[in-house]
């Protein structure tokens, strides 16, 4: 394991903002973490950025926080904390988070506060800690990585949250309607060490963390080393049904319990290759990963990665004296 990265307190915090600058939405959250970082005597270089040039200013600011011994800070939902992660762990510079997405799988699984008051005054009392990541080919992810379905429930749900607004119910009714009208099969060979499949399905769902399993009631049983998130991952997949069978489908899900649902299979694993069936002429295949859609060349490479991520979390004031007296 590689020394963790060094904190300065006294070099400013890079916080990557996915928020256009001068737009109300920026001047609240600018107001909410200018006013924690006084209240914690400490400093912060505020990164406004559009979507699209996210990638960019979080490459810029894990630069940087190597450069002067500080973190970088995603501040948004599951895309932003993904763009700015790849960044944070391509450089191996230290990450906090203040999550502002619907689910905050993540941040909810490391113990970091919804409320971005109570997040980024946290983080002000945090110490880098090793995190495993996944890797889906070049990509980093955190949480989740699919193909098939899932990518079309993601794209389905931001639809109706543009038309209906931002809630768990309206992604809950996006998700049924994806579902019911689900045809296309994926056809793959699945290759994981000495093991070979051939499987089709309607979807391929890889989950990194153990909350958003434990939500859905899919925990796989414990066949490899650790447990997802935590030296393993998980893989769900869907067997093609019918209508009444996808109806029971939904319900098993709303309650907690898609691992009792029949035509749901789940294991374990730490490395897949998956070789997707395409059409003629075709190379890619759209792929999902922390709630961001992509394409992807086949095959498609899976796996818990060596490299974790080094994720500010709180600690208790013995383990905080250290840090502080040393960086001083």
């Amino acid at each position: 394991m590689a020394a963790l990265p060094e904190i300065d307190l006294a070099s400013p915090l890079q916080f990557a903002i996915n928020a256009a600058a001068g737009s109300s939405d920026a001047q609240a959250k600018r107001e909410v973490i200018e006013a924690a970082l006084r209240a914690g005597g400490r400093r912060g270089d505020l990164l406004f950025c559009r979507p699209a040039e996210l990638a960019g200013v979080a490459q810029q600011a894990a630069t940087r926080a190597i450069a002067t011994r500080t973190a970088v800070v995603a501040v948004g939902g599951d895309g932003t904390l993904n763009t700015v992660a790849q960044a944070a762990h391509a450089a191996g510079c230290a990450m906090g988070v203040v999550p502002q997405g619907t689910f905050n799988y993540f941040a909810r699984t490391h113990g970091i506060p919804a409320d971005p008051a109570d997040a980024v005054r946290q983080l002000l009392y945090s110490v880098p800690s090793p995190v495993q990541v996944a890797g889906i080919n070049e990509r980093v992810f955190l949480v989740n990585a699919s193909l098939g379905l899932y990518p079309d429930l993601l794209e389905d749900r931001e639809a109706y949250k543009a038309r209906f607004g931002r809630s768990r119910w309206v992604a809950f009714v996006a998700a049924c309607a994806t579902l019911l009208r689900a045809q296309r099969r994926l056809r793959l060979h699945i290759e994981m060490g000495d093991t070979v499949r051939e499987v089709q399905t309607l979807t391929l769902f890889v989950g990194n963390n153990r909350l958003q399993l434990q939500q859905f009631g899919a925990e796989p049983d414990d066949t490899v080393d650790g447990t997802p998130g935590d030296g393993s991952m998980a893989a769900l997949m869907l067997r093609p049904i019918g209508t009444l069978s996808m109806i029971g489908l939904m319900l098993h899900g709303a309650m907690g319990r898609l691992g009792e649902a029949a035509g749901v299979e789940s294991f374990e694993f730490q490395h897949m290759v998956v070789k997707p069936s395409l059409a003629p002429g075709r190379r890619e295949v759209v792929v999902a990963f922390d709630g961001e859609v992509a394409r992807m060349r086949a095959p498609i490479d899976i796996r818990v990665l060596v490299k974790p991520l080094y994720l500010l979390q709180a600690i208790d004031a013995f383990h905080v004296q250290g840090p502080v007296e040393a960086a001083a």
